[in-house]
């Protein structure tokens, strides 16, 4: 069994040695004919991954990717959908062994840790530190792109998660006041619910996948709770899934279900509107680019409220970032331009209105574009003011272990085969295996 993070490098460098060898090769055979991105003849052709959700954003980003072609005649960018997350890690792991990766990818950021492990994604920080747009790039998201000394990303957008309900069914069930704590949340769904009409409080995801994942750890750090011991570092943390926070706020997600106040999502499909769009359920834990989807559908009945605290305010900091894939010279320098345009205050307030995703660049969120956005939703600033209390999850290597294993523990006590308590300490048992704890 190979253990520990070390081990797991080494056994993916191995694996992955044919790969890299037919990639040196093909790097040196481009390096003899290449020359820089703005001076070679011809068109460059780049492909970005994405898995943008719901559609209307991916015709967001599809018009902003047509602008950056009209405009730059030699490189064409290529934007494919190929799934969410955890569709899209096999195809990931399988390019990058077959030696044709992505020149781009729009990812989450915790992948950070095995793509680098993987030798797959270049680093950026001598590009970045020459670059006029740095300045612009929020400070705080610098967490979410570096390790090791490195930069292995650029910010593509940021977002955090809130409660969007909906204010009609708050009204006619008598509750003239949002939640504040889970023993609110708590009461306020058993109100919201009328099983004669299949009417719930809430929803919850059903899963195992990271958008479980993603929506439950406001709880856990609300709770109290840590991922990790903070004082082993950030290269060998210590992972506790087991802790008291992380129970508590397990717990709660098992009382909504057992009280009957919420209803669990189609499997791995708990980013979807369908409940609460047709006012099946009237609280749904996601994000401001939901906003996307809710204009379109032409809906106005519906407000967001902070995440209810258990004894500490918090929420999990989102978004994605943008990598680049070791490919050749002249691919990479042209993936670079088109990684400056993402980061232009331009881009990323016509992104930002567009889906409801909160901008990266700091220009942006000053534009007067940006600003009368909103003012027209007035929603967004429930999510920038809950900002100062977003927390990052982990980005080393290790960290999709960490998330499945979370994901099976609360898709246990969801369905009521486990408590709390005993379904992360099997999570607990399971990590302490794979990370040779």
């Amino acid at each position: 069994m190979v253990k520990g993070f070390a081990g797991v490098r080494q056994f993916r460098v191995t694996l992955l040695k044919m790969g890299l060898m037919v990639c040196l090769i093909a790097s040196l055979m481009a390096l003899s004919g290449c020359q820089a991105a703005g001076s070679l003849p011809g068109v460059i052709h780049l492909t970005l991954w994405q898995g943008v959700n719901p559609p209307a954003n991916r015709d967001v980003l599809q018009k902003l990717v047509d602008q950056f072609n009209q405009t730059h005649p030699t490189i064409q960018v290529e934007s494919l959908y190929v799934g969410q997350g955890d569709q899209q890690m096999p195809k990931i792991l399988a390019a990058v062994v077959g030696n044709t990766p992505p020149n781009l990818l729009w990812y989450a950021p915790m992948i950070t840790g095995q793509l680098v492990e993987l030798d797959a994604i270049l680093p950026l920080e001598d590009w970045l530190t020459t670059r006029p747009v740095k300045a612009e790039i929020d400070p705080a998201l610098m967490a979410a792109i570096a390790w090791e000394n490195h930069i292995w990303a650029i910010p593509f957008d940021v977002n955090n998660v809130g409660i969007f309900y909906r204010p009609s069914l708050f009204e006619a069930a008598g509750i003239t006041a949002i939640p504040k704590t889970w023993d609110e949340l708590r009461q306020v769904a058993k109100q919201l619910t009328q099983p004669a009409n299949n009417q719930h409080g809430m929803v919850l995801p059903l899963g195992k996948g990271e958008w479980t994942v993603f929506t439950w750890l406001p709880f856990m750090w609300g709770g109290g709770g840590e991922l990790v011991s903070p004082e082993l570092g950030s290269n060998r943390p210590q992972v506790q899934l087991a802790n008291d926070g992380a129970i508590a706020a397990l717990q709660l997600w098992q009382n909504l279900i057992s009280d009957g106040s919420a209803v669990l999502s189609q499997p791995e499909r708990g980013y979807e509107l369908d409940g609460f769009l047709a006012g099946k359920v009237a609280m749904q834990i996601t994000g401001p680019w939901t906003l996307g989807q809710l204009q379109d559908s032409g809906m106005t009945d519906f407000a967001v409220m902070p995440i209810p605290s258990g004894i500490r305010s918090a929420t999990s900091l989102g978004g994605e970032n943008l990598f680049i894939f070791k490919t050749t010279p002249a691919e990479e320098q042209a993936a670079k331009v088109f990684a400056e345009y993402v980061l232009s205050a331009s881009f990323q307030t016509e992104w930002a209105v567009g889906t409801g995703y909160l901008p990266v660049n700091l220009k942006s969120r000053q534009s007067p574009a940006y600003q009368d956005f909103i003012a027209k939703q007035p929603v967004l600033k429930v999510f920038l003011q809950q900002a100062q209390y977003g927390r990052s999850r982990p980005i080393f290597p290790g960290y999709n272990r960490i998330s499945e294993n979370l994901g099976r523990a609360i898709e246990s006590a969801l369905l009521q085969k486990s408590t709390p308590e005993e379904a992360l300490q099997t999570a607990q048992r399971r990590i302490d295996l794979a990370l040779g704890q």
